[in-house]
C-alpha cells in the first residue's frame, strides 16, 4: 500500500470513468454503477428489508460516495423514519472536483449529492446526509478500524481489486472486520477471490458465492455465525 502522505489521482478513461492512479483500478463497474451498488452491496447484505431504527452500515473504501448515496435511496424508497449509521474506511479521500465529476454519471445519485459534496468541500468527515449519520474514517484501514469502538450490522467490502490492492483484503484485517460485526451481521463484496472467502469463513463468516454483476461471473455475502 502507498504511503500515507499519498494523496488519491484521478485518471478518467474510456469516456469519462474515474480510475485511480495509485491502484490502477475503476472506482465503479464501467457497465453501471449504481445498478452493481445495488445488486452487490445492497441486495448482497439483503438490504433494505433488514433496515430499522440505528443501523450501522460499515464500509472499506469510500471512494466516490456512490454507495453511500444508493443507501440513502434505497431507505428514503423504504419510507422508513429514524437514523441510519454509515462510517466508511478511507486511506485516500477523492478531491471534491472528481468525487462531483463521478457522481454526475449517475442523475438518480447526483441528485442527492449537494450536502455530501458540500461537506467534502468543507473537509467535514462526520455529517448528516438526510437520515443518515455518516462518519468517514481516514488513514489505513489495518491502523483505524482496530480503533474502531462500532460493529456494523452490514459491511460494504468495497476496496479496490484484491489484486491491485491486497493489503485491504488480508487475513488480519477481514478479522477485524468480523470482531466489528454485529451478531448475525452481514457483509458483501464484489469478488470472488479464494483467499478472501477463506479470510472471511476462518474469521466467523457463513461464506456464500452468488451471482455477480455484469460481465463478472460471482460475487461473495455472508453471514456472521460464531464470535470470532
Amino acid at each position: 500500500m502507498p504511503s500515507e502522505d499519498q494523496s488519491e489521482r484521478v485518471d478518467w478513461k474510456d469516456g469519462g470513468t474515474p480510475v485511480s492512479a495509485l491502484f490502477d483500478d475503476p472506482y465503479f463497474s464501467l457497465a453501471d454503477g449504481l445498478a452493481e451498488t445495488r445488486h452487490v452491496f445492497l441486495a448482497g447484505n439483503g438490504l433494505p428489508a433488514r433496515f430499522r431504527d440505528g443501523f450501522q452500515i460499515a464500509e472499506t473504501g469510500f471512494g466516490t460516495g456512490l454507495n453511500l448515496l444508493a443507501t440513502l435511496i434505497a431507505w428514503t424508497e423504504a419510507g422508513l423514519t429514524g437514523t441510519l449509521r454509515y462510517t466508511s474506511f478511507e486511506a485516500y479521500p477523492m478531491p471534491p472536483a472528481d468525487m462531483d465529476r463521478a457522481l454526475a454519471a449517475f442523475p438518480e445519485a447526483a441528485d442527492r449529492a449537494a450536502p455530501l459534496l458540500d461537506a467534502w468541500r468543507a473537509g467535514q468527515r462526520r455529517f448528516a446526509l438526510g437520515p443518515i449519520a455518516v462518519e468517514i474514517i481516514e488513514g489505513d484501514a489495518r491502523a483505524t478500524l482496530p480503533a474502531w469502538p462500532g460493529r456494523a450490522d452490514a459491511w460494504f467490502l468495497d476496496g479496490f481489486s484484491p489484486a491491485k490492492n491486497p493489503e485491504l483484503w488480508g487475513a488480519d484485517l477481514l478479522a477485524e472486520v468480523a470482531r466489528h460485526t454485529a451478531p448475525g451481521g452481514t457483509f458483501a463484496t464484489y469478488t470472488a477471490a479464494g483467499f478472501v472467502r477463506r479470510a472471511l469463513q476462518s474469521s466467523g463468516f457463513q461464506v456464500e458465492r452468488a451471482k455477480g454483476f455484469g460481465r463478472k461471473r460471482h460475487m461473495s455475502r455472508g453471514r456472521l455465525c460464531t464470535t470470532p
